[in-house]
Formats: structure tokens, sequence, C-alpha cells
């Protein structure tokens, strides 16, 4: 089951690109890498650092030193109905907490293929319309103030 408590990593450029992964699950569904603390003391930088590496293979320890970084910012939201049955029983919110990764440019990335069918660079001010999680939307309009 899972933890009602994960990560959004929202990676950019230093050109203002966003990449997004198209969902497996659900195709047409854009959005930036996300995943669920393995274990309730996993440590939130911890997981944005897995959840990364997982869903587009790219390591932070061979980035720069701080390269994932908080965005001291947390939502919670309703889990949609049909996501549900992943989490124990009654449970219908989620904690998501938002961190950002900054490129100094495009880079190669693996996708999981249980969980991405694709990905795209997108201009950040185009980024937000493709995303179908009101939270990642928000999180990308943050970019620019953080």
């Amino acid at each position: 089951m899972k933890i009602p408590i994960s990560v959004l990593v929202v990676i950019y450029t230093a050109k203002n690109e966003v990449l997004l992964l198209e969902r497996a699950d659900h195709p047409g569904f854009w959005q930036s890498v996300t995943g669920s603390l393995d274990t309730t003391d996993e440590p939130l930088i911890e997981a944005a650092r897995r959840e990364l590496f997982e869903e587009t293979g790219i390591d932070s320890r061979l980035l720069n030193d701080g390269a994932v970084v908080s965005m001291n910012h947390s939502v919670t939201y309703e889990i949609y109905p049909e996501w549900r049955h992943r989490y124990p029983p009654g449970v219908t919110q989620n904690v998501e907490h938002w961190f950002k990764v900054c490129l100094p440019d495009r880079v190669p990335v693996k996708l999981a293929p249980r969980e991405h069918l694709s990905y795209r660079w997108v201009a950040l001010q185009d980024a937000p319309k493709m995303c179908f999680s009101p939270s990642n939307q928000e999180a990308i309009q943050k970019l620019n103030s953080i």
C-alpha cells in the first residue's frame, strides 16, 4: 500500500524548459516526477532524489551539490477515486511536498516504462497547461517566484 505522503519534482533547464512525463496508466496525462515515500521515515529530499532517478534516470549525485531543492511548500489534495485502491482503506487525501531541479541544459532521459510512455521538454509558460494535476500546474507557475 502506498503512503499518502509524496514528492513532486519539477525539472527544468536554465533556458526555462520543463520536463514533462506522460503517464503509462493514463495516456495523455502529463506530469512532473512524482512518487510516494517508500517508508514513513524516508527523508523527503531522499524520496525526491530517488524518484528523480527512478522516473528519469537523472542521478542527482552527478549534478551540482544542492541541485535538488525544496520549494518549501506542500499541498494536501484529494486522491482521485480511481487511484485510492493503492492506499490503505479509508485514505482519501495525500500530502505532496514540492521540489525543483534546475539543469544547465536538457539531459538524456531514461523513462521507467511501467510508469511513463514518453517525455517532452516544454516551454515554461506552456508546461502548466499540459499538466492534468492542479498542484503540478501551480508548482511550475511558482518556479518564477522562488
